[in-house]
């Protein structure tokens, strides 16, 4: 039973719709800019993709708002638009056959951030209620249960980058065991003094002060990454629902397969190569047949060339056009590959590999053909991959419908 795509809701740096992220992505016009949710004057990093513009009392009941964290409402609002874009009234499914799973990476930080300081400031008497639930995993899954009358199997999963990958994976599964929808996908909103400290604390950040050069995976100048906020919620379902509904898939979830590092002390090999092999004979898909790989991009130059080098054994030097739009959004934790999959969907829907804004120069034994500028492509076929801190690791292959 095929597991297509038809419906795509992004909240991210680029822009708050799909078109909007995809118009900005191929203009290379960045979402990366001076933190403005806090005063981060005296932090090491400065800079962060930010969403332009959302405003949670246009998008979210006014009752959500004081109980959930601003992660949860780019959930609520991706979520809504991509029923929508895959003109899906939950009404007029069973309940039971309408499923969620979710990605997130550090829950309610904001949330929680604001309900210490009443801790430690005037006492417990002070820390509100739904401090217990707003900065839970799981909030943003069950938001959007509750909101749409969702009562199939529904969870999260955390497991950092990877895991908006992990969820489309379990959103097959899900399909597979007799859901007939699936809201899949994940946001991340970790900009506040808690969050970036904690960040900080994985040693991944850039601390470059220039934007500009700051995030540039694969290139000599590699320092590191930039932090972000939003993701992508994406709409999963049968191909035989999608044809009954008489709508249009974006694409095929074709393959995948995930892996967990090695302790760095070991010395057994990274598992992203075998990772990639899985993915690709899940989907029946030999490497000469992949038209396009979206990369975790890591921008830490030993992340970097593992990644590399995995590439380079699969489909040869130079051999397929690697993309890492994530430049202009920063990266977004247990939403970033969510927004990889919207856009390697659109990509293939435009027949267009979008560009990687920044890279001028590959790193030594970066044997990569790095896409710089658009390029157009007979898109049928893309790899997307994604690793999270501490060794989570995942691959998804997208075949054209």
């Amino acid at each position: 039973m095929s597991t297509v795509v038809t419906g795509i809701g992004v909240v991210a740096p680029t822009g708050i719709g799909a078109t909007a992220h995809w118009e900005a992505v191929l203009a290379g016009k960045s979402g990366i800019a001076r933190i403005d949710r806090f005063d981060a004057s005296g932090y090491p990093v400065r800079h962060a993709g930010q969403v332009p513009g959302f405003s949670a009392r246009e998008r979210i009941p006014g009752r959500l708002i004081p109980q959930t964290d601003h992660w949860t409402h780019l959930g609520l609002a991706a979520a809504a638009d991509a029923l929508a874009d895959a003109a899906l009234d939950p009404a007029g499914v069973p309940e039971f056959e309408m499923a969620v799973v979710t990605s997130s990476s550090s829950g309610g930080t904001e949330f929680g951030q604001h309900e210490m300081e009443r801790l430690y400031q005037n006492g417990p008497s002070w820390v509100g209620a739904y401090q217990s639930i707003a900065w839970f995993y799981a909030a943003t899954t069950g938001q959007i249960s509750i909101r749409h009358g969702m009562r199939g199997p529904c969870g999260v999963l955390a497991c950092e980058q990877a895991g908006g990958l992990d969820v489309l994976g379990q959103a097959r599964r899900l399909i597979r065991g007799g859901s007939r929808v699936v809201v899949s996908g994940g946001t991340d909103a970790s900009l506040c003094p808690y969050g970036l400290v904690a960040q900080l604390s994985a040693g991944g950040l850039s601390t470059v002060d220039d934007p500009a050069r700051a995030y540039l995976p694969f290139d000599v100048e590699a320092s590191g990454h930039l932090p972000g906020e939003g993701g992508a919620i994406l709409i999963a379902e049968s191909a035989e629902s999608a044809r009954e509904r008489g709508v249009e898939a974006y694409g095929v979830i074709a393959g995948y397969a995930a892996g967990f590092d090695p302790p760095p002390d070991s010395d057994r090999p990274p598992v992203l190569k075998r990772t990639i092999d899985r993915a690709l004979a899940d989907a029946g898909v030999a490497p000469s047949e992949v038209d396009v790989v979206f990369a975790d991009a890591s921008g830490v130059p030993a992340a970097d060339l593992i990644e590399a080098r995995a590439l380079v054994e699969t489909f040869g030097p130079g051999s397929v056009p690697v993309t890492a739009p994530k430049t202009l959004t920063g990266r977004l934790y247990g939403g970033g590959a969510a927004l990889d999959v919207a856009t390697a969907l659109l990509a293939m829907r435009a027949g267009v590999v979008p560009h990687t804004v920044g890279p001028e120069r590959l790193a030594p034994g970066c044997d990569l053909d790095l896409v710089t500028r658009p390029r157009d492509a007979d898109l049928r076929t893309a790899l997307v991959l994604a690793r999270g801190h501490g060794g989570f690791t995942a691959a998804l292959v997208l075949r054209r419908p």
